[in-house]
């Protein structure tokens, strides 16, 4: 697999400077926008709101969120999943900005000052979720699908970084829509657990046990939580020209065979 350079290096630069009459389809419509703004804040409220209402036994007493999972855990880890929620929920905000392309046209040092802070919150949230791993609800599915995700993650974001610093935008601004990609998570695996219960609702007879509904969904959402969101985030960076992954053939020799150039849209 091989990453696919824009034909113009400047095409993210000159998209920022001049964007195209076509806006509506080269970036996500303004509905898109708004949909995934609203759910990212739900989420990010919800998240910090019920672990800020007592302790972890206290609320695992009233079987709210994943407490249970923790509460008789060590300091460590339940500080650690604190930090987790924290950190992630800063990261699904602060990541929403860095998606506009007008804001890095008309605040660019607010864009940079913000893109540090959300890099930093996805480093510290990837981290603290390595420590909370092995206490996950969902067994040893959980330890691969969301130590998988966290590596992603974090691995995302330096490639952001590194490519800024070299002063390749195209390269960066491919990097931070897999990033953000890999952040909403937070909010797909609400989605899909919902999704999940729900259709198993119909099968459960009159008094459904809550807790096999939930064990038996979460069971699959460590990873289906972000491998769709990989595959969408990697579809919009082709749509918009950016450098994209794609597969390559592979000769006789072992040499990868060389393909046509594919033209990147015109700005």
């Amino acid at each position: 697999m091989t990453e696919r350079h824009p034909t113009h290096p400047n095409l993210a630069d000159r998209r920022d400077a001049d964007p195209p009459a076509s806006g509506a389809r080269r970036r996500p419509s303004r509905a898109a926008f708004v949909v995934l703004a609203v759910a990212a804040l739900a989420i990010a409220l919800i998240s910090i709101s019920t672990y800020a209402q007592g302790t972890l036994r206290e609320l695992a007493d009233e079987d709210a969120g994943l407490a249970s999972a923790y509460a008789d855990e060590p300091a460590l880890v339940q500080g650690a999943l604190y930090v987790h929620i924290a950190a992630s929920a800063f990261a699904l905000v602060a990541g929403l900005p860095q998606l506009s392309a007008r804001l890095r046209r008309r605040a660019p040092r607010g864009h940079r000052v913000l893109g540090r802070a959300y890099l930093g919150a996805v480093g510290i949230g990837a981290l603290a979720s390595l420590v909370i791993l092995p206490a996950n609800s969902a067994g040893l599915v959980g330890v691969f699908g969301f130590g998988a995700l966290a590596f992603l993650w974090v691995g995302s974001a330096a490639r952001a970084l590194l490519a800024i610093r070299r002063g390749d935008v195209a390269h960066h601004e491919a990097w931070m829509v897999r990033t953000y990609a890999l952040t909403f998570a937070a909010v797909t695996l609400r989605t899909w657990t919902g999704l999940l219960i729900a259709v198993q609702l119909p099968g459960a007879g009159p008094d459904p046990d809550a807790d096999a509904l939930f064990a038996q969904a979460y069971a699959v959402v460590p990873f289906l939580c972000w491998l769709p969101n990989v595959v969408v985030a990697e579809w919009l960076i082709r749509r918009r020209g950016l450098p994209a992954y794609r597969l390559t053939t592979v000769t006789t020799s072992g040499q990868a065979a060389p393909r046509p150039a594919v033209p990147a849209a015109a700005p």
